[in-house]
């Protein structure tokens, strides 16, 4: 039996809005990938962690995002790991945890171009294929032509987490921004207020 073709699409997800299932859901339908998981970053190692959520609001909203999509999974696998957390570590871990499965990194074209300060990049160039979606606005840089990388025109939506947090701690709607389940769950709870 051939192995599951897992993407993995890593973030902060701070919070997951509409822009991150477009991509997620096109990485799952239209590449060779089985399943896309969503793995929820406890820390990410180059961004500041104080306007984060807490761990499991995060996941929650994750969860509550993808519950109808068979294709579509959370993950909390970092959040018992050592913080910070580095995807080789990571993926060391899934590949130990999950032989059945090939796991594939799911990025932007801006993560793309700084690869090469990535704890071990190399070892993960090597291991790993990487699907990319692209940015305009962000050039590839020069690991675009890798053999283990793999560029993708995915549709882009040009909306951030932290417009929508901003945007809840002004009392504005972020209706049709975020899912719907999260759209109503934000609306019953202080979480970016």
């Amino acid at each position: 039996m051939p192995a599951l073709q897992t993407g993995l699409f890593f973030g902060s997800f701070n919070p997951v809005h509409i822009g991150h299932l477009i991509i997620a859901n096109f990485m799952a339908t239209q590449t060779p990938l089985d399943e896309v998981w969503m793995v929820v970053s406890p820390q990410n190692p180059l961004k500041p962690k104080k306007s984060l959520a807490r761990d499991y609001d995060r996941l929650h909203l994750v969860q509550i995002a993808i519950e109808d999509n068979p294709q579509l999974r959370a993950s909390d696998i970092e959040f018992g790991m050592p913080k910070p957390s580095y995807t080789v570590d990571t993926l060391a871990y899934l590949k130990e945890k999950y032989p059945s499965r090939d796991f594939t990194l799911i990025m932007g074209g801006d993560n793309l171009a700084t690869l090469h300060k990535w704890k071990n990049f190399e070892h993960l160039l090597a291991e790993h294929q990487i699907f990319v979606y692209q940015r305009p606005e962000y050039s590839l840089g020069e690991l675009s032509g890798h053999p283990h990388v793999h560029l993708f025109e995915a549709p882009m939506m040009h909306i951030s987490a932290s417009y929508i947090r901003n945007c809840l701690k002004h009392g504005h709607s972020v209706r049709y921004l975020v899912p719907e389940p999260v759209f109503r769950y934000l609306e019953k709870t202080p979480l970016y207020q």
